[in-house]
């Protein structure tokens, strides 16, 4: 999946996989990487606007979407 570098203290990148409702998302400083499943894409949009995306992300989607590290 195709991730974009965002502006974000805690986040390095995100991307969207709209048909499998799939948001990755790669945090600072170690590279982990984490799937979250069944994200609907209004949420990766609001994500992307956020102002700060690492609050958004943990308000928002950390507890409440299925979860994967891809890193190990």
């Amino acid at each position: 999946m195709e991730r974009k570098e965002v502006i974000s203290s805690s986040i390095k990148s995100v991307g969207y996989d709209p048909e499998a409702q799939v948001l990755e998302v790669e945090f600072r400083p170690k590279g982990r990487l984490y799937q979250y499943s069944n994200v609907p894409a209004k949420e990766y949009e609001a994500l992307l606007k956020a102002e700060s995306k690492g609050r958004y992300f943990n308000r928002y989607l950390k507890d409440f979407y299925p979860t994967k590290r891809l890193d190990k």
